[in-house]
């Protein structure tokens, strides 16, 4: 009876097992999320840019592959407790090791570093490959703001955490989700960049380190000051994107966001055309015209008396 109540047991612990990694399974297999996450996401989002989806490859690569080492691995553990338990009458073994085994599980992890390292060498070198940039967006971090900057476009702002979030904040209410769905999360003036283009991004600090994060995108970069950093994305779906300060900057660090606004080109172009002329200076205004002084009238009375002069003159004197 106690045998066949421990077996029952172990059956239900088995089945447990089985129906977890089912669920969990289900869950890798759903699309990633490209954007904000969402509840009971187990999975990394893909992202919008080709550095996330590289991001996202190598990782679904390495995933699936240690998936498949703990099936191997737990499956020849399983084996080895049932077939060889003592109740059957296993004996332990006698030798202390085994050459050919030892050598089998040696090459085939480096084999598979060597299968992994390349594409994930090849993915890392072109997140540093700026060049045929169409573009180029100076980032600065301050205590607590960012500052943009679309070089060669004479255009700039800076960015900071929107007013009712920092009201809320401020005064103590409970924030909630339908309320506040980005309490946090939301700017007062927003990143704009065009889908399609290749943005470079030098980044630097104007006080203490920050660190740039949009997940997105795909990656993080620190802002240092005294030193500038690249990056580049290639945004490929419009829509809005968040993101945060990624280091610990100061005491208001957790209230530096980051909002990037993907729009079609034409869009940008427009957008861009509007704010330099919000920059633009006032034309000076125009000076007065000047009015002509008039020449002074001459008389005929003033060459006569010129003349009866010059005649007094000639006469000699008697």
């Amino acid at each position: 009876m106690q045998a066949g109540q421990l077996k029952f047991a172990r059956f239900k612990q088995w089945a447990a097992g089985l129906s977890l990694l089912a669920v969990s399974a289900g869950a890798l297999a759903q699309p990633a999320q490209s954007t904000d996450p969402v509840e009971w996401q187990l999975n990394m989002g893909r992202g919008v840019t080709t550095l996330s989806n590289h991001a996202y490859d190598a990782h679904m690569m390495a995933l699936w592959i240690c998936v498949g080492i703990g099936v191997v691995v737990f499956a020849a553990m399983a084996y080895a407790i049932f077939a060889f338990r003592k109740s059957k009458g296993a004996v332990a073994a006698t030798f202390t090791h085994n050459t050919t085994a030892e050598v089998i599980w040696t090459i085939i992890p480096v084999l598979l570093l060597i299968g992994m390292s390349w594409p994930a060498t090849t993915k890392l070198i072109a997140m540093y490959d700026t060049r045929d940039s169409e573009m180029t967006v100076k980032v600065t971090g301050y205590q607590w703001m960012w500052k943009y900057e679309y070089l060669g476009e004479d255009v700039s702002f800076t960015s900071r955490l929107d007013r009712e979030s920092d009201r809320v904040r401020q005064s103590g209410e409970r924030p909630t989700v339908e309320a506040n769905p980005h309490y946090l999360l939301d700017v007062d003036n927003v990143l704009v960049l065009p889908v399609d283009t290749k943005v470079r991004f030098v980044i630097t600090a104007d006080d203490v380190i920050h660190s740039w994060w949009v997940p997105a995108l795909g990656w993080k970069q620190d802002a240092i000051p005294g030193i500038v950093n690249e990056a580049w994305a290639d945004i490929q779906k419009p829509g809005i994107y968040r993101g945060q300060c990624a280091e610990l900057c100061g005491k208001d660090h957790g209230f530096m966001p980051i909002v990037v606004k993907a729009v079609p080109k034409a869009e940008f172009q427009q957008w861009l055309a509007a704010q330099k002329a919000a920059n633009a200076p006032a034309p000076a205004p125009a000076a007065p015209a000047e009015v002509p002084t008039p020449a002074p009238e001459q008389t005929d009375a003033a060459p006569a008396t010129a003349q009866a002069d010059t005649q007094a003159d000639a006469v000699p004197a008697g």
